[in-house]
């Protein structure tokens, strides 16, 4: 049976292709989940590709990613920076976890050098934009 990454966006990212792409680039969101489909199919992997702008329905979804996933790829967006919640909760689920984000976050203002949510994934893939994806879901395919 294919293993199952439960694929997580944050707030704004419905906003790709036309949010500051000088930063986020010109792929939407509906680019980057066909890449991710591709790329799970390719690794023998499923993917479940959610966006929210809202940090409690996020928690929830990684909650029940304990029985619904074998992994989850996360790019938190501004969560990253701000989200006991969302790190406690992915700490919680005890899955694997890849952060992702579009933008080489440490290029960026001080308060997005920080992210909650590294200290629990198994690895942070920022700045390779939509790539990212791909790689983080190649990396989760090899630690799955």
């Amino acid at each position: 049976m294919a293993k199952r990454v439960l694929v997580l966006n944050g707030p704004n990212l419905n906003l790709l292709g036309i949010r500051e792409p000088g930063i986020y680039g010109s792929k939407t969101l509906k680019d980057i989940e066909a890449l991710c489909r591709e790329s799970a199919s390719e690794l023998g992997l499923t993917v479940d590709f959610r966006q929210s702008n809202h940090e409690g329905e996020l928690v929830t979804w990684i909650q029940d990613a304990r029985a619904t996933a074998d992994a989850i790829l996360i790019n938190p967006a501004a969560y990253s920076h701000t989200s006991l919640a969302i790190a406690d909760a992915l700490k919680a689920v005890g899955l694997p976890v890849a952060e992702v984000h579009l933008s080489n976050i440490h290029q960026r203002e001080p308060f997005r050098h920080h992210s909650f949510v590294s200290a629990v994934a198994v690895g942070v893939l920022c700045g390779f934009g939509a790539l990212g994806y791909k790689l983080a879901l190649q990396a989760l395919a090899e630690k799955l």
